[in-house]
């Protein structure tokens, strides 16, 4: 099982930054996909970034590209999701997400952190 830890949310005003930390129990980079998912206030959670395992190919949601970068450092189990250029909009408890298949069971393997808070005020 792995487990995941956030950090690096806070308070920051529109236009600032924000590094955001996942730490994963175990070694996960050759295995597991990395996502960053977000949920505001009555709304439903939402993917905002992801890498992948192996090459660490990167995925972003449209509202975040150009703003946001995602990154892992494998020799420390870390996957940092650097935010520029922040939003009010982009307030919301922010989520870190481990996930693997089994190819010989198609078992999907999905972990998830307790979140951080990030609030950007206008």
């Amino acid at each position: 099982e792995v487990q995941l830890v956030e950090s690096g949310g806070g308070l920051v005003q529109a236009g600032g930054s924000l590094r955001l930390s996942c730490a994963a129990s175990v070694f996960t980079s050759d295995d597991y996909a990395i996502g960053w998912f977000r949920q505001a206030p009555g709304k439903e959670r939402e993917g905002v970034s992801c890498i992948s395992s192996g090459h660490g190919n990167t995925y972003y949601a449209d509202s975040v590209k150009g703003r946001f970068t995602i990154s892992r450092d494998n020799a420390k189990n870390l996957v940092y999701l650097q935010m520029n250029s922040l939003k009010p909009e982009d307030t919301a408890v922010y989520y870190c997400n481990a996930k693997r298949t089994d190819l010989a069971t198609m078992r999907a393997y999905v972990y998830w952190g307790q979140g951080t808070q990030v609030t950007v005020s206008s």
